[in-house]
């Protein structure tokens, strides 16, 4: 992708962006009285009054504090890589048309990544699906994250979220894996992260690895200028994004207050899908979603539930010597009777190893070492408190 946007092209839009007192809704009306950003800025003030308040004309004919360095250090920005960098406005017919149809689309795009993503039409020939959920939850919760996500990829759809701790980024990763392995390889948009600050700026911090990844299989957006910090009020505000960009949004676990619900929320009134995955009743990481089913949204158990909904069931080739999506919940497979049965009398709730002996009558060296067995090869979670947790494997 090239920069395709002109020095003073660029000024116009930017100055737009960072008029004080000037947010989207303001923008776009000015936009739809004037035309573009040049012609917005030759107005007189009193056709900018008939359009905006009296202080907000007034702001519009001075050039924003500190604008001059923020022009010059985006122009900067873009140069550096124009192959993997773009600055998408409302006028650039590479912005997304699934955007463009939103209550309140952004001005503008900043897009770092794959150099096929933004040319025009490049994401309105996505098939996107957002994956969100906590970020902090329960180890089941991320793998089902991660494993939504590679099996989703391999069929070839662009995994959308948010780059946040927790289920944002094993579904990242999980959609990275599978676009890895599937037959379209480094051709495929695996996964598309919408971020709550700059793209000069990593948060959190952990996730500096992952953004390399994602900028160079899939697509980093953003409708923050560069600089922009995290601030608490920008990632609830990015989540309609998240949702604008896709056919519909799973939430994979969240609480009741969870700011996936926003996400959900977002896809609703966008007229998109909604999906959850069931949790334990007992655990208040799963609330969010019974509550979301509750109201309706799609109870999905595997990523085929969500192909079928979205009529996307078509499996994608993989390529040769590939391992296939897994299968989410084979519970059976490479257990002998004794481990299938702890496994059954563990449940899905974290269990204490008292309680299992109540279970099974299994005295307590057996049974740890039974439960050794099972933790290496990946069905059994030890978690703090000395709990144990059954986990789904593929």
């Amino acid at each position: 992708m090239t920069a395709l946007l002109e020095r003073d092209e660029l000024a116009h839009w930017l100055r737009l962006q960072l008029t004080a007192g000037i947010g989207n809704t303001s923008a776009r009306k000015l936009l739809a009285a004037f035309g573009l950003p040049e012609q917005v800025f030759g107005q007189r003030p009193g056709a900018l009054r008939q359009v905006v308040s009296e202080a907000q004309a007034h702001a519009l004919l001075q050039a924003p504090d500190g604008f001059a360095d923020a022009l010059q250090t985006t122009w900067d920005w873009l140069q550096a890589a124009p192959l993997q960098r773009r600055v998408l406005t409302l006028a650039d017919p590479a912005y997304p048309a699934a955007l463009l149809n939103t209550e309140d689309p952004p001005l503008i795009l900043y897009a770092m990544g794959h150099s096929a993503a933004c040319l025009p039409g490049a994401l309105d020939a996505l098939r996107c699906v957002a994956i969100v959920g906590s970020r902090n939850p329960t180890p089941q919760g991320a793998q089902n994250a991660r494993e939504f996500g590679y099996a989703l990829a391999q069929r070839g759809l662009t995994v959308v979220s948010g780059m946040a701790l927790g289920v944002d980024g094993a579904a990242h990763q999980g959609a990275l894996d599978g676009a890895a392995q599937s037959a379209a390889g480094g051709a495929q948009i695996a996964t598309i992260a919408v971020v709550g600050t700059g793209l000069d700026r990593v948060y959190p911090k952990q996730h500096r690895a992952l953004a390399q990844q994602i900028a160079t299989h899939g697509l980093l957006l953003s409708e923050y200028p560069l600089g922009t910090p995290p601030l608490s009020a920008h990632f609830p505000q990015r989540n309609r994004i998240i949702s604008g960009l896709s056919l519909g949004t799973l939430v994979v676990e969240a609480a009741l207050q969870s700011g996936s619900l926003i996400t959900a929320r977002f896809a609703l009134e966008q007229g998109k899908e909604v999906f959850a995955i069931p949790g334990s009743i007992h655990s208040t990481q799963s609330r969010g979603c019974h509550a979301l089913i509750k109201q309706g949204a799609k109870l999905v158990e595997s990523a085929q539930d969500v192909l079928e909904e979205l009529g996307a069931v078509t499996p994608r080739p993989t390529a040769q010597g590939a391992r296939p999506a897994p299968d989410l919940f084979d519970e059976g497979a490479h257990l002998t009777p004794a481990q299938g049965a702890l496994v059954q009398a563990l449940g899905f709730d974290p269990c204490s190893l008292d309680a299992l002996q109540a279970r099974t009558g299994l005295d307590t060296p057996h049974l740890q070492a039974e439960l050794m067995g099972l933790e290496l090869q990946g069905w059994v979670l030890r978690l703090p408190g000395g709990l144990f947790q059954r986990q789904s494997k593929a």
